[in-house]
């Protein structure tokens, strides 16, 4: 194992170190994305060993499936499209987002999405009981997570309501620590941190995968950071994107752009797509038969690329209101003409008109086709 790989172990491991995370970890949970699959499953009763090798290690674990609409004791009849909703995080993500928070002793601490209270404990132990809020909207998460950080002598406050709302009975804020994903940014999360207070969330705009951010906040009310490490993150209840309509009034043609090429075309790219385009989500992927599909989707419209082997030019099919695939060719032209920046180009800034994706400064806003 190389050098930056053994300090990257080192950082997790010594956060179980420092709150050992079996102590907020439910006796049945979630390892795998299949949940019919047994080996999905840890069981403290059935496997105490495996039980205990999973959670002091590198893996992110449910802890809630369906918004608790199904029983974790009962997990041999659970739905197997059910989909966790409440968890902690892989202990090597929390270490990288518990850096560039850099709170330190005194810091008051607001933390969105308690889930089981473990990062709470980790900030409490960093900044003193007194000083770490949680705000959870599941008030069954909410009171496991209480009972968890009671029972490893930990005081931090949870609070059982909204985290998009904040929490500013207990504010202004030093640090902001979000754990849940966010497509676009809460400005009650600035309007409660002080000046020069940071904010570190998982920006999960849709398109692939998120990425850490940590925002900075200015006097005049705006909050900009540039992005960070990849991550992925369940997104803020207020937030979830709900099932395309029906599809009606389907439209074909033809592309000679390939689907591939736009769906691979990086992380710069996905970012500017992201900013030129807000809401609209999607990716693309291969099939055995050696095609290769695009899928994109906002809340109303809706667009399939497929490009089939041997085949000069690509099939469209779109629905809705929107030519979704016409606006993310002239998006991709676009960010050809700017000079395929990367990610490392880019930041977001929230702001009360909203959140704005910037490329190189936060006065150059990116804008729709």
């Amino acid at each position: 194992m190389t050098g930056p790989d053994v300090q990257t172990d080192a950082r997790w491991k010594g956060l179980l170190e420092e709150v050992p995370r079996d102590l907020f970890v439910p006796d049945i949970a979630v390892v795998g994305p299949v949940i019919d699959d047994p080996a999905s499953w840890i069981d403290r009763t059935a496997d105490p060993e495996r039980w205990w090798e999973v959670v002091h290690s590198d893996t992110a674990i449910g802890v809630q499936l369906d918004d608790g609409a199904i029983d974790l004791v009962a997990k041999t009849s659970a739905d197997p499209c059910a989909v966790a909703t409440s968890s902690t995080s892989a202990p090597h993500l929390v270490a990288a987002m518990l850096d560039l928070l850099d709170a330190g002793p005194g810091d008051r601490v607001l933390e969105v999405g308690t889930g089981t209270g473990w990062t709470a404990a980790l900030l409490a132990h960093r900044v003193g009981e007194g000083n770490v809020v949680s705000v959870e909207i599941d008030a069954a998460v909410a009171a496991r997570a209480a009972e968890n950080l009671q029972s490893a002598g930990v005081g931090a406050q949870v609070v059982t309501a909204d985290g998009a709302q904040g929490w500013p009975a207990a504010g202004p804020y030093d640090r902001v620590h979000v754990t849940v994903g966010t497509a676009d940014i809460p400005y009650a999360w600035v309007e409660q941190t002080r000046p020069g207070g940071a904010i570190v969330l998982p920006w999960m705009p849709g398109w692939r995968s998120g990425h850490l951010v940590k925002l900075t906040v200015a006097d005049d009310g705006t909050a900009s950071g540039r992005l960070g490490e990849p991550c992925g993150f369940m997104l803020l209840r207020g937030q979830r994107r709900p099932p395309n309509p029906a599809e009606e009034d389907v439209r074909t043609s033809q592309t000679e752009t390939a689907p591939r090429e736009i769906a691979e075309a990086g992380e710069g790219f996905q970012v500017a797509l992201a900013g030129c385009l807000p809401g609209v989500e999607g990716g693309g992927f291969a099939n055995d038969d050696g095609s290769y599909r695009l899928m994109a989707r906002d809340g109303r419209s809706r667009a399939l690329v497929v490009h089939r082997p041997g085949q000069p030019v690509a099939e469209v099919e779109m629905t809705g209101p929107r030519d979704l695939w016409d606006e993310i060719v002239a998006v991709y032209q676009r960010w050809i003409e700017w000079g395929r920046p990367g990610k490392e180009r880019f930041g977001l800034s929230s702001t009360r008109e909203g959140t704005r994706v910037w490329l190189d400064d936060p006065a150059q806003r990116l804008e729709g086709p």
